[in-house]
């Protein structure tokens, strides 16, 4: 049996009931892929310099069975596609749960529990520094979430953070199975010396934090530009 399609359709299913969903009448989403496109483009190049990086010092690495075998700076292609594929599925759910369910919606910034995540995540950051997966993880939430709240001042912060943990209704089915689960061997394999070596499953836990730093900033990207165009 060949594996070669695997990251590929992981990606495929991630995305296919989304993009499906963007042109319902009640939702519309087509209209902001310009909006949606210039942000996932933007984030994903400090991210996609971030990937390379870790992976040509072995911080993890990708199994060639599971790809197709075309690579770019280090990362196979389907990497690259992550980065707007995850995205993609992200926003347009944090669209459709903004536009049409009223509890979300009404969701009001709190100061002191993004303030105390920023806290505890820089301090993390201090006390891991030597596991290079944790610290720049968790040093550059800190900061993000600090820039976000007091500089940008962004009133829709503790909903997204709202949003985030429903999504992880699917965040850790997909990141399971390229972590391994339900596969003979993972899809990416991180060196245990970056990470702490705690997972849920087969996943990393600074995974779940990598994300919510990934998703964020497209979340900020997107409202800035959809508001803009609106």
């Amino acid at each position: 049996m060949t594996y070669s399609l695997t990251y590929s359709l992981v990606l495929f299913c991630t995305v296919v009931v989304c993009f499906v969903f963007s042109f319902h009448s009640k939702i519309r989403f087509y209209r902001h892929f310009g909006a949606f496109l210039r942000s996932s483009i933007t984030v994903a190049v400090p991210f996609i310099l971030w990937d390379s990086w870790f992976t040509s010092r072995g911080v993890w690495w990708f199994n060639e069975r599971y790809t197709l075998g075309w690579h770019i700076a280090h990362l196979p292609i389907e990497e690259w596609l992550f980065f707007i594929a995850i995205p993609f599925s992200c926003t347009f759910t944090y669209y459709c749960l903004n536009k049409l369910c009223k509890p979300i919606r009404n969701i009001k910034n709190n100061t002191l529990l993004s303030a105390i995540l920023a806290i505890g995540s820089i301090a993390i950051a201090l006390v891991f520094y030597h596991q290079m997966y944790t610290a720049l993880t968790f040093a550059l939430l800190g900061i993000s979430l600090c820039v976000l709240l007091f500089v940008l001042k962004v009133p829709w912060l503790t909903k997204s953070m709202v949003v985030y943990t429903i999504l992880m209704l699917g965040f850790l089915p997909v990141n399971g199975i390229l972590t391994g689960t339900g596969l003979p061997s993972p899809v990416v394999t991180y060196n245990p010396n970056a990470i702490w070596n705690s997972r849920i499953g087969t996943i990393p836990l600074e995974d779940i934090f990598y994300g919510y730093l990934l998703i964020v900033w497209n979340l900020y990207f997107f409202q800035k530009w959809y508001l803009k165009n609106n």
